[in-house]
């Protein structure tokens, strides 16, 4: 049995999982933020849990929309660009949606924007999948961006 040890003090790849991670959080934060929002304004009457779930997915989505935009950009073809924004950072997104929203729902009581709240959602947000990215960056050197 081997044992993978890895030099968790790489500044290199801290900085470059760091902005990976930070794209994952501006995509996710878009459909999360933009769907508690909808709910938020129009009170439509919904269940926080719903509410959540949609943020979710809609957070995913978002994501994986704004990582094919830059990998397309980046010279890959649509289909490549969208495997590679599904297929890399899945886990990571996921991670980061969960603990976003249960961030909310411990703050707020969920589903609820407030001023005080969308900067501690997004750092909970950005801090939670960062060490896998950096786990994945360094151990197989595979990125989203």
């Amino acid at each position: 049995m081997t044992t993978d040890i890895y030099n968790w003090s790489c500044k290199h790849t801290w900085r470059k999982s760091a902005k990976n991670t930070m794209w994952c959080v501006i995509g996710c934060s878009i459909g999360d933020f933009g769907t508690i929002l909808f709910f938020q304004l129009t009170q439509i009457p919904f269940p926080i849990t719903g509410i959540m779930i949609l943020a979710i997915i809609n957070g995913l989505i978002t994501s994986i929309m704004l990582e094919t935009l830059i990998l397309i950009r980046q010279n890959f073809n649509f289909l490549r660009a969208l495997r590679t924004a599904c297929g890399m950072s899945f886990i990571s997104m996921v991670s980061m949606e969960i603990s976003m929203n249960l961030t909310d729902y411990y703050l707020t009581g969920g589903a609820q924007l407030t001023y005080w709240v969308v900067p501690v959602m997004l750092t909970v947000g950005f801090l939670t999948p960062w060490p896998y990215n950096y786990w994945r960056l360094k151990k197989f050197g595979l990125e989203c961006h």
